[in-house]
């Protein structure tokens, strides 16, 4: 009776039944993983490209890549390292094919300030001084624009992301000195080039 019974567990109906509640489970835990971390990878790809819709288009692009090779995820960096690093290979590739200086683009399509300050908040209260972060912003975004793409890319990774050094070092695949070596050279550029103003 128990033999009969194991081997009406393995119908191919129950294994269609199986395999359906597994996909179903999968594509959940993938929703779960977009829900979570979509605005991050879109946050910094805007920061990057300082285009809306090319950043919009390049989080899309990222989550498909993920969603086709989600099997070969192997969990030995956090999902999110995992989707930054896809979504920085398609800023490279982006920026590689069109054959265009990225800043060059950046200042012809870049965000308005206005709208910067939207999601980069100031706490600030009058005019006067939104008015004088809003340049502040400015200034740093034209030194950042004259940083190396690495340096650019840790810089970007660190303080608009807030990633740590070793998941930096994951998502570009440098090593956590090198990811060191470039964001202290990035900030020492932007510190004095922001004291000269």
């Amino acid at each position: 009776m128990a033999a009969g019974t194991v081997l009406k567990e393995l119908t191919p109906a129950t294994a269609v039944e199986a395999t359906r509640v597994d996909g179903e489970a999968v594509a959940q835990e993938f929703t779960n993983i977009v829900l979570a971390h979509r605005p991050q990878i879109f946050r910094f790809l805007l920061a990057s490209t300082r285009d809306v819709d090319l950043a919009e288009t390049l989080t899309q692009e990222c989550f498909l890549k993920a969603h086709r090779n989600w099997d070969g995820f192997r969990g030995e960096s956090s999902a999110m390292t995992w989707l930054m690093r896809i979504a920085i290979n398609l800023e490279k590739d982006h920026w590689r094919n069109r054959r265009l200086a990225f800043w060059r683009h950046a200042r012809t399509n870049s965000v308005d300030l206005d709208d910067a300050s939207d999601w980069l908040p100031s706490g600030e209260r009058s005019v006067e001084q939104q008015l004088i972060a809003r340049e502040k912003v400015a200034q740093v975004w034209e030194v950042v624009a004259k940083l190396s793409g690495r340096q650019r890319t840790v810089f970007l990774l660190r303080y608009v992301e807030d990633l740590d050094l070793s998941d930096i070092a994951r998502a570009t695949g440098l090593s956590e000195g090198t990811v060191k070596a470039h964001l202290s050279r990035a900030l020492s550029k932007v510190r004095t080039e922001l004291r000269g103003n």
